[in-house]
């Protein structure tokens, strides 16, 4: 066991090559007094028995730039340390075997040249060059990434390792962890097995036990670990070296030359949750015992795809685990609990093709205080306190290993660990038809069926099943009125007698305005980003209400409180269980909801963006004037014991004005049609307000506020915008996001929200477009766009006003 130092300036806790990669970052940036800390050896835990596979492309364009600079990190790495590490760019094979699947591969490549990735598209006897003895049955065709590698995952970690120590990390082995300890606010030393040390930054990289680690000092940290199966094969004679990694997601398979053997890994649809609860700490270099009926339908249809397998010998039938988060994307970044607590695991059998990027940005984000780019992909803080607990992890991790490999849906679904975050109307809306989506845990009506077909998601990349349900829906919202179950959004309160200046420091709009006055604003970090997308509501002269959005609850709400002054007189509390939102919009809600309250709701008793308390059957509820989908409009806000009454009592006097219940389906097609940007989709902490058509909810003239000074000095005409797009192609296809944008055959953006606009008739998308000399209304009408979706062009309409009623006439009536 090595001597422990009594302080240093950072402990990362974890010796495998995520951990490893961390020190080897923050040492190259300067910070070398930095101890790793292994319980055992290093790699000893997953790192290991990784497969070592090394690919380019992932869900974003960040996580892709990410996932390159570790392959070229990986190309260079023994060259600077003089450490083999085994890596080569032999590239990788995805096969289709349906026309769905081909869909999902074509568009994958599409971004992924967005991306700046070298991709492929081959033919089924293309693939035949690569691995001659594949069976080409059900083969539709194929895409080849000649970038992507294979490294040998302990020799790629000795070599991280080696880079630190050079620069002046300590990374000792043998030295368990027992304790983090902290003063309440911040995390202040480590106590290990050898003793104490005292540091400034702590960084839990401990794979799989980072969970229990995280759970002894209230840090919840939602990773589980899953069985993860692979064979390695005798030696074959058709295995030659630099052959491709083959994928078939299909069949749930990839197949890899190892040193003229085969290795056959599987991600299974129906994983098995290992250890729930806890790992062992004496757990090293461990396997777990062999469950062939488990890997057999993996392996018969192996044999099949590639008959010389039947004959192979087995020279390793492997079980070890990995961790596995709620929605296979790692966890990253500070905690929530203690800013200077740092996370870097859950890496979904990903970890190795992520470990130099994650390692990267993870060292920039510790010295530089803010991440580096957009990253909420990846964030800890998207993660939620329930998802870490040890029920929902087991049967949500049944499903997420084989997510790998399934079909990635539009709109896709969880199918576990579902029905237990659910508004006080849930059932009510079963019974009227809902078809529930989750975010966030949250139970929330994505569509209805309203005339009694199938209420099941029937999924493609055309017009899914519930497409004719969601445009009756979109004309409801147009012609009559429609209500929302809103109740997943976060509400906030804020209330002191500082809280006015308090907010007026974090929001970029005004936010000292006369009591019952809406606001729409951001919340903006220092370099003028948006790091929060906010309606705020002065309920009082010294109190705050404050929406948020589902999925970003947990960072906005962390946003707001660590950014009050300490010597402020204010509080903030989350408010989200005792109140619950009801949405509803059209021409007639106003109509509607003045039949059933006897409070004024004209347009002089309620004027636009205004508020106030009135009286609906027997309860007394918030009314804010605004809409989300572009109509006519207005947000309930009911206490939740409430709620149940008051939808009665809209349900009984909606029949008189042909009253449409509408999901999220149709709320995400309306504010598309309008422009309306969502958070982590449109707009993210890289976005000012300006380049987001936002400015109007910026108010310069105050004299300070939280990015103020970056968004003065930005240049204008801006390089980069959002914009809105419309495919012209009578057989439009339909927009998701990512989908590149080119002018003149030069790549120039890429969109960032799409959905059928049913009120115009036809497919938008919101994007980012860039110009080295400003987006430009007059260089937009002189310029022809087009859009790439599954490799193929299609012409494109690019403004900035929104396609549907661009004066918002109808909203303001």
């Amino acid at each position: 066991m090595s001597k422990l130092p009594a302080s240093c300036e950072v402990v990362i806790i974890g010796g495998g090559i995520v951990g490893c990669s961390i020190a080897y970052h923050l040492a190259k940036r300067g910070v070398t007094d930095v101890v790793l800390l292994e319980q055992n050896q290093l790699t000893a835990g997953t790192t290991w028995h990784a497969a070592g596979l090394v690919g380019q492309l992932r869900a974003s364009k960040n996580l892709t730039r990410l996932a390159k600079y570790t392959t070229e990190l990986f190309s260079q790495l023994e060259a600077e340390t003089g450490q083999h590490t085994g890596f080569k760019q032999t590239g990788s094979i995805s096969l289709a075997l349906n026309q769905e699947r081909l869909e999902e591969l074509l568009r994958q490549a599409s971004t992924a040249r967005a991306f700046g990735v070298d991709v492929d598209i081959l033919s089924p006897t293309d693939v035949l060059d690569y691995w001659p003895d594949i069976s080409l049955d059900n083969v539709e065709g194929a895409v080849h990434i000649p970038g992507d590698g294979q490294t040998n995952p302990v020799d790629t970690t000795m070599a991280l390792a080696t880079g630190a120590r050079r620069l002046g990390a300590q990374l000792l082995e043998r030295q368990e962890v027992l304790n983090i300890l902290h003063n309440g606010t911040e995390v202040t030393g480590v106590e290990t097995s050898g003793g104490v040390i005292q540091t400034k930054q702590v960084v839990i990289a401990a794979g799989m036990w980072s969970r229990q680690l995280g759970a002894k000092i209230g840090v919840p940290i939602p990773l589980q670990a899953a069985e993860h199966f692979y064979i390695v094969t005798e030696p074959m004679q058709n295995m030659m070296p630099g052959m491709p990694t083959l994928r078939v997601p299909d069949e749930q398979a990839y197949f890899k030359e190892d040193a003229g053997k085969l290795l056959l890994g599987a991600f299974e649809l129906n994983a098995k949750p290992w250890s729930l609860d806890g790992v062992s700490n004496q757990f090293a270099f461990g396997t777990l015992p062999e469950d062939l009926d488990h890997f057999s339908p993996i392996l018969e249809q192996a044999v099949k795809r590639f008959p010389s397998l039947e004959n192979a010998g087995i020279q390793l039938f492997f079980n070890g685990p990995e961790s596995f988060t709620p929605d296979d994307r790692y966890l990253l970044g500070p905690t929530i609990q203690f800013d200077n607590l740092f996370v870097a695991a859950g890496f979904n059998s990903i970890g190795i093709q992520s470990s130099g990027g994650a390692g990267k940005v993870l060292a920039d984000w510790m010295i530089d205080g803010h991440a580096p780019m957009s990253l909420f992909d990846v964030d800890i803080k998207r993660t939620f306190n329930f998802q870490a607990n040890r029920q929902f992890l087991a049967d949500r991790t049944q499903e997420t290993l084989g997510l790998l490999y399934a079909m990635h849906w539009p709109e896709r679904q969880f199918d576990t660990a579902r029905d237990a975050r659910t508004s006080p109307i849930h059932d009510k809306l079963i019974e009227t038809g809902a078809v529930m989506g989750e975010l966030g845990g949250w139970e929330r009506p994505n569509w209805y069926h309203h005339n009694g077909e199938n209420g099941q998601y029937q999924y493609s990349y055309g017009k899914q099943n519930w497409f004719d349900n969601c445009e009756l829906e979109c004309l409801a919202i147009r012609d009559h009125v429609a209500l929302f179950d809103q109740a997943s959004y976060p509400i906030f309160i804020l209330k002191g007698r500082d809280a006015a200046a308090t907010l007026n420091q974090i929001s970029a709009n005004n936010i000292d305005v006369p009591i019952n006055q809406v606001i729409y604003t951001q919340w903006l970090n220092e370099r003028g980003g948006i790091e929060a997308d906010v309606t705020i509501t002065r309920v009082d002269h010294d109190q705050f209400m404050i929406v948020s959005s589902c999925a970003t609850e947990t960072k906005d709400f962390h946003w707001l409180a660590t950014h009050i002054p300490k010597d402020a007189h204010a509080m903030a509390f989350n408010q989200s269980s005792g109140l619950s939102m009801l949405g509803v919009m059209g021409p007639d809600s106003r109509a509607l909801l003045q039949s059933i309250s006897p409070q004024d709701l004209s347009n002089q008793g309620l004027p636009y963006y205004q508020s106030k308390n009135i009286e609906i059957g027997y309860a007394r509820v918030r009314i804010n004037r605004l809409s989300y989908v572009g109509e006519l409009g207005y947000e309930l806000y009911i206490p939740t014991e409430f709620v149940a009454h008051v939808y009665e009592q809209i349900i009984t006097a909606g029949k008189s004005f042909g009253l449409t219940p509408a999901g999220f389906h149709a709320m995400n097609a309306c504010r598309i049609e309008k422009s309306y940007k969502h958070m982590g989709h449109d707009i993210d902490d890289e976005t000012s307000p300006m380049a987001a058509g936002l400015s109007f909810a910026v108010d310069m003239k105050k004299p300070t506020f939280m990015g103020k000074s970056a968004l003065e000095s930005l240049t204008k005409p801006l390089t980069q915008r959002l914009v809105n797009i419309a495919v012209r192609d009578d057989a439009a296809p339909r927009l998701i996001h990512d989908e590149p944008i080119y002018a003149d055959g030069i790549h120039v953006g890429i969109t960032t929200s799409g959905m059928w606009g049913h009120r115009v008739g036809r497919s938008l998308g919101i994007a980012v477009l860039q110009h080295p000399e400003g987006v430009t209304k007059r260089r937009i009408a002189e310029t022809n766009y087009e859009i790439e979706v599954a490799s193929k062009r299609y012409p494109i309409d690019v403004q900035l006003a929104p396609y549907y009623d661009p004066t918002s006439s109808r909203m303001k009536g």
